[in-house]
């Protein structure tokens, strides 16, 4: 077996060779004057399983493209299996067509990562489940709700906690982590007049006397969750905090998530943090490496990969 890291996410990746207990291979990623993108694989991947490790986190598309070319480079290298091992998916979000001539770019990425030579997939909580659909080749999609609950029945012992969704698509994710903690269920009625911006409508559940936790995929701009926080805590919710599994952040959430009724935003390492997150003291992240390490292990064995989150 060969790990091999691109650039957005460098320490996660030196976690997952650590608990694998096997060095990243050696690869030099590098940018001409124009910024083309030069990747070269400097050992032997003739004959390998090869798992190439890849957000395409901000900017998606220069760590797309570096994926893409590190697949190509393996291919042409002779490696017997290519895993995108792409902890957070990015254009995940533009799974259908949203109004007329638009794109599902979510079907284009997957089109292109086959194209470029990936064998399977392994990633985690994809924003809609269907996007399996989108590829013909094998894709392992996890869940982060082990994790959370682990972390969760830690923070929380023997407290009334009550598993919030902030909109009607995510009610399958937080039914799933309510089952696993043993708990209720709320779901928040959102409406969203244009990307970025969402307004609370309605309040479905009793959340009064509870430990709230809201659940999501992915925080953007936080806008969601912030709204939903001061929802639930105006109806009686005696805190609120927030387990997501992306955290994407983009301005202007920090500031959102300082100034907003929030005590926590618990998010993976699956994007790698700005020092802004890092100073953020309402973010807390939790380490992927483990989980992945043995996903990837799973898969190179031939082993079950959905005992993980059973």
């Amino acid at each position: 077996m060969k790990l091999i890291s691109c650039n957005s996410n460098i320490p996660l990746a030196e976690e997952i060779a650590k608990v694998l207990k096997t060095p990243l291979s050696e690869a030099t990623i590098r940018l001409f004057a124009d910024h083309e993108i030069f990747v070269e694989i400097l050992e032997n991947v003739r004959g390998e399983d090869v798992f190439v490790i890849q957000s395409t986190s901000n900017p998606a598309n220069d760590h797309l493209m570096e994926l893409l070319i590190t697949i190509d480079a393996l291919k042409r290298g002779s490696a017997r299996r290519i895993t995108a091992c792409i902890p957070y998916f990015g254009y995940a979000r533009q799974d259908r067509k949203s109004g007329p001539r638009t794109p599902i770019t979510a079907k284009l990425v997957a089109d292109i990562l086959t194209t470029a030579g990936a064998n399977r997939i392994l990633t985690l909580d994809l924003h809609a489940g269907q996007i399996q659909g989108f590829f013909n080749i094998p894709v392992d999609n996890l869940y982060a709700a082990p994790l959370f609950q682990k972390d969760i029945q830690e923070n929380f012992p023997n407290k009334d906690i009550l598993v919030v969704s902030p909109d009607v698509g995510g009610v399958v994710r937080a039914r799933g982590l309510a089952k696993r903690l043993d708990c209720g269920l709320a779901v928040i009625d959102k409406r969203r007049e244009k990307p970025g911006v969402s307004e609370v409508m309605n309040l479905i559940g009793d959340v009064k006397g509870y430990h709230c936790l809201i659940t999501d995929d992915i925080v953007d701009s936080a806008g969601t969750i912030c709204n939903a926080a001061e929802t639930l805590l105006d109806q009686g919710a005696l805190s609120v905090r927030a387990y997501v599994t992306h955290g994407v952040f983009s301005p202007p959430s920090l500031e959102r998530i300082n100034e907003s009724k929030l005590k926590e935003v618990v998010v993976t390492d699956s994007i790698l943090a700005t020092d802004q997150v890092k100073k953020c003291a309402k973010i807390r992240q939790i380490s992927l490496a483990l989980f992945l390490g043995e996903a990837i292990e799973r898969i190179h064995n031939e082993k079950s990969v959905s005992i993980l989150f059973e």
